[in-house]
């Protein structure tokens, strides 16, 4: 059963948010899942280990957990709304066996009556400094990402790659786009790679929905940035053409920005019908 009070034909509703905590955050997160109660549910910046993840919290809002979690940095999950149940479960991003952090997490969500679709949560690197190594690692990353986001499309089963993109792709989704042009996100060698994912035949979920400018994901904590809306969109679902037939809405919940010590991000929302 999905999308529970939605009246007509069933809607499966993903979302995903870097809680920048999750120990710290816990309690925004269960208070968003009671609120919105998303099906899915893809997490970045868990910032621990998988044992210190506070799963019972989580479980008792009705919703199984996979993590793969790393101490103080990274770590990514994926939350599912039972009795829709998650299989297949990949950890970490195929294509450099040298790579250990904890920055990708895919699986299978499907239930009864509920077409299967598959659903990654994504922590792209920052890439900053751009003249350290930390840039090529982040474009490598997006490389990676773009072959394995073609080898899953492939099999055709409805696909969602959602999460904390670190890139912003356009003018238009950044308050001040000119403070950010020597940074990684906003870099033109960035901004293509997310072009080359997108060229796969990926849809911008929220851009497909929401065209308008000014529509941001992440305010950061230095210098006013949230009262004055001085933000950036770096949190991106991108739905393959079988996910994007589907589509019905995209939305960000923004008001979750406000609360008292809060993520810098705010989740952002896809709803698909059920097949």
């Amino acid at each position: 059963m999905t999308g529970a009070g939605l009246k007509g034909r069933g809607v499966m509703r993903i979302s995903t948010w870097n809680v920048n905590s999750i120990k710290q955050r816990v309690g925004h997160l269960t208070a968003f899942l009671g609120e919105a109660k998303p099906d899915v549910v893809c997490l970045q910046e868990l910032k621990c280990q998988d044992e210190s993840v506070p799963r019972a919290e989580i479980e008792a809002a009705g919703y199984r957990v996979e993590t793969l979690g790393q101490k103080a940095y990274n770590g990514v999950a994926l939350l599912v709304r039972r009795p829709l149940a998650l299989t297949e479960v990949r950890r970490g991003l195929p294509g450099d066996e040298a790579d250990v952090q904890a920055r990708y997490i895919e699986g299978l969500v499907a239930g009864e009556g509920v077409a299967p679709v598959r659903v990654a949560s994504i922590y792209l690197p920052n890439g900053n400094p751009v003249a350290s190594e930390k840039f090529p690692y982040k474009l490598a990353f997006l490389e990676r990402l773009r072959r394995h986001a073609r080898a899953l499309m492939d099999a055709e089963v409805p696909l969602v790659l959602a999460g904390d993109y670190n890139v912003i792709p356009d003018p238009e989704d950044a308050a001040d786009p000119e403070a950010w042009r020597e940074d990684a996100l906003f870099r033109p060698e960035s901004r293509a790679a997310f072009r080359s994912l997108l060229a796969e035949g990926l849809t911008d979920a929220l851009r497909a929905c929401d065209p308008r400018a000014g529509v941001y994901t992440f305010w950061d904590y230095q210098a006013g940035c949230w009262p004055r809306n001085q933000g950036i969109r770096i949190d991106h679902l991108l739905l393959s053409p079988q996910a994007a037939d589907r589509l019905v809405s995209a939305s960000v919940q923004k008001h979750l920005r406000g609360l008292e010590k809060p993520s810098d991000h705010v989740p952002v929302t896809v709803e698909l019908l059920d097949g």
